[in-house]
């Protein structure tokens, strides 16, 4: 039997006040003549949405979710060109390591999607440049909380440019610049616009790094169900991995705008793609993208629990029968 588990992105849909992406402007910062005072207001930022952070993992504990995706927006700035001398992890140490020791407690499931920004396979030095610093901030924030940063980080492959086979090749030459650390971070995710399954298997499996299959952006890229045949392949991608095998699902808001996640999961689309898997693996994590967050879990969940061909386990996990 394989063991399936949800997750959730980054906000809850129940717990009020609980936001950790709040945010700063540089022009806010700027308008604060006193620069210390100004960082000084941003690390206050970063602790608060750390410490939303902590609750949104304690409310997933209690909800028997074991499977979370933090927020990229967790420092405002920390990356910005004018603050490249802010130590921004030193006054943020104790908060970290809370959220480490909390979810190394509970077993649960953390990572990261940077934002569509972070772009291995520009064509320009300087965003390279900047996409690498990006994800090293992801980097020290894993290692600041204590948790391994293997295979923590899901991306695009980037950028099409009109030309699939040359931005893939891009892909592979600029990843010769990316350290080896950060390397080990990265999961790639294939989208519904530029780059397929197939394209994504193929940086996959040259490059060695697990693929985060989505479902549907697949189906949104191709109109049909063809990924069946490449199923064998995207396992193939975790077997070095010590986490399970991931992917997304999500669900298209009508037919009319077939790419845009609606507020739930389609439980009968879903289940379409667990018949298929079922028994492959032991057990296999899937992120839920729908607008609901929490919400369209917690709904997920109770239409499963109708279901004859799954065995509940808890508020999140079941077996395929």
């Amino acid at each position: 039997m394989t063991i399936v588990r949800l997750g959730y992105v980054a906000m809850s849909m129940e717990l009020k006040n609980a936001s950790p992406s709040k945010t700063m402007t540089f022009t806010q910062f700027n308008k604060i003549t006193d620069r210390e005072a100004a960082i000084r207001k941003l690390e206050r930022i970063a602790l608060s949405n750390l410490h939303n952070t902590l609750r949104l993992l304690k409310h997933s504990a209690a909800s028997d979710i074991h499977f979370y995706r933090l927020t990229s927006h967790l420092i405002p700035l920390a990356n910005h060109e004018e603050l490249l001398d802010w130590n921004y992890i030193k006054p943020l140490e104790e908060a970290l390591r809370e959220i480490g020791d909390f979810v190394k407690k509970h077993k649960l499931r953390v990572d990261f999607h940077p934002d569509h920004f972070v772009i291995i396979n520009s064509k320009k030095k300087d965003i390279l440049k900047n996409s690498i610093r990006t994800l090293k901030l992801h980097y020290l924030i894993l290692k600041g909380m204590g948790i391994d940063p293997t295979h923590r980080c899901v991306m695009h492959v980037g950028g099409n440019y009109n030309d699939t086979e040359i931005s893939l090749e891009r892909f592979v030459d600029n990843w010769m610049n990316v350290p080896k650390v950060i390397q080990n971070m990265i999961m790639l995710e294939n989208d519904d616009t530029s780059f397929t399954l197939e394209d994504t298997l193929y940086l996959c499996e040259k490059l060695n790094i697990p693929l985060v299959f989505d479902y549907h952006h697949h189906l949104a890229y191709h109109k049909d169900d063809n990924w069946e045949i490449n199923w064998n392949r995207v396992m193939q991608t975790w077997k070095h991995s010590p986490l399970p095998i991931k992917m997304h699902i999500s669900s298209p808001k009508s037919n009319e705008a077939f790419r845009h996640h609606s507020n739930y999961v389609d439980t009968d689309m879903f289940f379409r793609f667990l018949k298929v898997i079922k028994d492959s693996i032991p057990q296999i994590d899937c992120m839920i993208e729908a607008k609901r967050k929490d919400e369209a879990l917690f709904k997920l969940m109770d239409e499963i629990k109708t279901r004859k061909d799954v065995e509940v386990i808890d508020g999140s996990s079941f077996f395929l029968k």
